[in-house]
């Protein structure tokens, strides 16, 4: 599969890039990361060292500087055996003038999930659609990018570790690997070997669009004030969408 890297590049679309911008952002943020390490930690166990998806998921967290205390709060809440359940949502949905964006939420409670949803679409009159109907037009891709190698010193890297990747590109010295999402870690870990202690500047699962379309006028204000209204949604966990802002 060959990507339009020109689309998106750097730009791809990952809610957590813009969701801190208040306070109440700030703390909606650290709840979802309190509810994502709890339920990986659940899921395979409180030691990062056995448990490759948690120890993911901490480099993030403390990349987008949550606490200390919220991350060892969800951590001992498995540890002491505190049993709550979340599940994983996706809502596709259609918005102004060819406009789609898809869903993430995290919940216990999916009634409180699909209601909020629902009440975003009907205040910017979008409609949501049936599973498959936006996503067949996305890319489940991870992207990872550093500074440090050259395109052929990262590929042989790959190489190296038995990886095929789906694409590669330079942007202001930054590197940026497209690869399957099952192959995130495994990227990460074949990089490393090169650069010991690197610090990666993406590191993220995501749906990209496979096109990118523009709004103007009022359809860029009705999509606009969806996005906010679904970000600040209890259970929203990341927005993909196809719109270039």
């Amino acid at each position: 599969m060959k990507l339009n890297l020109q689309l998106f590049g750097r730009a791809y679309e990952v809610r957590k890039a813009s969701i801190q911008k208040t306070g109440a952002a700030k703390a909606k943020l650290y709840s979802m990361y309190a509810r994502e390490i709890y339920d990986v930690a659940k899921k395979g166990g409180a030691d990062p060292d056995g448990n490759l998806s948690l120890r993911r998921l901490l480099e993030r967290a403390k990349k987008e500087q949550v606490p200390g205390d919220i991350i060892k709060r969800a951590l001992d809440k498995v540890n002491s055996g505190v049993d709550e359940s979340y599940s994983t949502v996706r809502y596709e949905i259609f918005g102004p003038s060819g406009s789609t964006a898809i869903v993430e939420c995290l919940t216990d409670n999916v009634n409180r999930a699909i209601s909020n949803v629902k009440t975003a679409l009907n205040k910017c009159k979008c409609k949501m659609g049936v599973e498959g109907s936006v996503s067949f037009n996305y890319d489940h891709l991870c992207i990872v990018g550093f500074k440090g190698l050259s395109e052929e010193e990262t590929l042989e890297a790959t190489i190296d570790a038995g990886l095929e990747i789906i694409d590669i590109e330079t942007e202001d010295d930054v590197v940026i690997i497209y690869g399957n999402p099952q192959d995130f870690i495994a990227i990460k870990e074949a990089i490393t070997q090169k650069i010991p202690n690197i610090e990666f500047e993406m590191d993220e699962i995501a749906m990209l669009a496979k096109e990118k379309i523009t709004l103007s006028g009022e359809d860029l204000e009705i999509f606009n004030r969806l996005l906010s209204m679904l970000e600040e949604a209890e259970d929203t966990k990341n927005i993909y969408h196809n719109v270039i802002l």
